[in-house]
C-alpha cells in the first residue's frame, strides 16, 4: 500500500490546471512495493519490476532471410546472367554441412545457417534452373544481400525492455525469443473503486422511478482493468455523511488507491468531499477543465484518493488526466502521454480562455481526402451516447478560446487515452 504524507500534494491554487495536476501525480506518487516472478506466458499488460538483459544475440547465428540460393560475395554475377553449380543444400534448423567454394551456389531455405564462404542469398523467385540443374543468377545484387547476420536484431548484454515497462504481446514474444520463461514484475495496484447516490442503483435491481441504473463503476472498473489492476468492486454508497467517511477510511486501509464516482460537487447531497477532510486530507477538488471541473484528490492514511465527478462524460475525461496518472505513478510506470493527431476540424467552437476542454468528434473522410473531425451533435455531460458514437476528444488549450471549420486541431483517440 502506498504511504503519502498529508501535505505532499501541496497546492495553494483553488482552480488547478490540467498539466500540473498530471505533473503533480507523476512528481509525488511512487511505485508500490511488491514483486512477482510471473510465467511469460501470463506477462502481457504486467509491469516488469527489473530490466531485461539479453542473454544472447538475435539471431544468434547468421541465417538466409529468404529461401533462394546462397553464393559468395566475390561471385556475384556482374552485366550479365551467370550459371552456378548447386553444391548442396541447407534447410532451416540442420548444420551447414555444406560450403559455398568458389563458382557454386548452395540451395538455402529462410531461417537456415548460411554456408561457410557465402554471404549472399539470392531470391528463389529471381533465378532460374537450367536443363544441366544449374541455377542462372541474374546481375543487380549488392553483396550481403538478403542475410540475417549474427546479433542484427538485438546484441548479447543489451537491455531490450526497461523496469517500468508494461508488457505487451511484441514484448513477450521478444522475451521468450531470448529463451526466457519468467521475468519480475510490480504486483498488481489494489483499487478499491465504488459509486456515490442515492440517485442510482445497481443494474438488476429494482429501479424507482426517479432513480437511474449505475454506469460509472462498470465504465470506471473496465479502465482499472485495461491499467492491469486489481479490483474491489465496493457497489454504491448512498448519501450518508457518517458511513461515507467509514468506509473510504476502511477502504483506505487496504488498498493502493480509492477512486469514487459522484459525490464531489457542491450540492447538499454531495458528502464525499467532506468525508475524505474528516478522515484524511483533500488536497485539490477543482480542475480547470470541461468536462469535469469538481474533481478530487485527497490522501487518507497514507494512501491516495480520487473523486471523480458523477456525469459520465466527465468522469471519463478525468479518469484520463487524473486516475491514470495516478495509476501509472503507483505502478512504477513512466507518465505516458497520448497519441496527439492533428486533424483538420469540421466543426467551430467557442470556449472560454483559461481552462481545458475536451469536444467529442468522429472521424471522417472528406471529399479532398483528407480526415476531418466532426463534433457529436448535442452537448452535456451526461449523455453515454456521446462515448459510444464518437472516435476520441478533440484537446483545446487553455490559451485557445475558438475553433473555426477548417482549422488544425488535435485529435486524442479513445485507444490512446486508456
Amino acid at each position: 500500500m502506498a504511504q503519502l504524507s498529508d501535505d505532499c500534494f501541496a497546492f495553494g491554487g483553488p482552480l488547478l490546471p490540467v498539466d500540473d495536476a498530471m505533473a503533480l501525480l507523476a512528481a509525488r506518487l511512487g511505485a508500490v512495493e511488491g514483486t512477482e516472478a510471473l510465467s511469460l506466458v501470463l506477462s502481457d499488460g504486467r509491469v516488469l519490476a527489473q530490466d531485461i538483459v539479453a542473454p544472447l544475440p538475435l539471431p544468434p547465428f547468421t541465417n538466409s532471410a529468404v529461401d533462394g540460393y546462397a553464393l559468395r560475395g566475390t561471385d556475384l554475377p556482374s552485366g550479365a546472367h551467370k550459371a552456378f553449380a548447386v553444391a548442396g543444400h541447407v534447410h532451416a534448423g540442420a548444420a551447414a554441412t555444406v560450403a559455398a567454394a568458389p563458382g557454386e551456389a548452395v540451395r538455402v531455405f529462410t531461417g537456415a545457417p548460411m554456408p561457410a564462404g557465402a554471404d549472399t542469398v539470392f531470391m528463389q523467385e529471381d533465378v532460374d534452373l537450367d536443363c544441366e540443374g544449374r541455377v542462372i543468377l541474374p546481375p543487380g545484387l549488392k553483396r550481403g544481400a538478403n542475410v540475417r547476420p549474427v546479433g542484427e536484431d538485438v546484441t548479447a548484454g543489451q537491455i531490450v525492455l526497461q523496469a517500468g515497462r508494461r508488457m505487451r504481446p511484441q514484448d513477450v514474444a521478444l522475451a521468450a525469443a531470448l529463451g526466457l520463461t519468467q521475468i519480475e514484475v510490480r504486483r498488481r495496484i489494489r483499487v478499491a473503486v465504488f459509486s456515490t447516490g442515492n440517485e442510482i442503483v445497481a443494474p438488476g435491481a429494482q429501479r424507482g422511478p426517479t432513480q437511474l441504473f449505475d454506469s460509472n463503476r462498470f465504465m470506471l472498473i473496465s479502465m482499472l482493468a485495461r491499467l492491469g489492476c486489481e479490483i474491489a468492486d465496493l457497489g454504491i454508497l448512498g448519501d450518508d455523511p457518517g458511513s461515507t467517511a467509514s468506509v473510504l477510511k476502511s477502504a483506505a486501509a487496504t488498498h493502493d488507491l480509492v477512486l469514487t464516482s459522484g459525490g464531489v460537487s457542491t450540492g447538499d447531497a454531495d458528502h464525499v468531499k467532506a468525508a475524505v477532510q474528516s478522515v484524511g486530507t483533500l488536497v485539490f477538488w477543482r480542475m480547470a477543465i470541461k468536462p469535469g471541473r469538481p474533481v478530487a484528490m485527497g490522501v487518507i492514511g497514507g494512501t491516495p484518493f480520487v473523486g471523480l465527478p458523477g456525469n459520465p462524460v466527465a468522469s471519463y475525461v478525468t479518469f484520463v488526466h487524473v486516475a491514470r496518472p495516478a495509476i501509472l505513478a503507483l505502478s512504477g510506470t513512466p507518465p505516458q502521454t497520448p497519441v496527439a493527431v492533428p486533424l483538420r476540424a469540421a466543426f467551430s467552437y467557442r470556449k472560454k480562455a483559461g481552462r481545458r476542454e475536451y469536444v467529442r468528434v468522429s472521424l471522417r473522410k472528406a471529399a479532398d481526402g483528407a480526415i476531418e473531425a466532426v463534433k457529436f451533435p448535442r452537448e452535456g455531460a451526461g449523455l453515454l451516447s456521446s462515448l459510444v458514437e464518437t472516435d476520441g476528444l478533440v484537446e483545446l488549450r487553455e490559451e485557445t478560446t475558438s475553433v473555426d471549420r477548417g482549422q488544425t486541431v488535435t485529435f486524442l483517440p479513445y485507444s490512446s487515452l486508456v
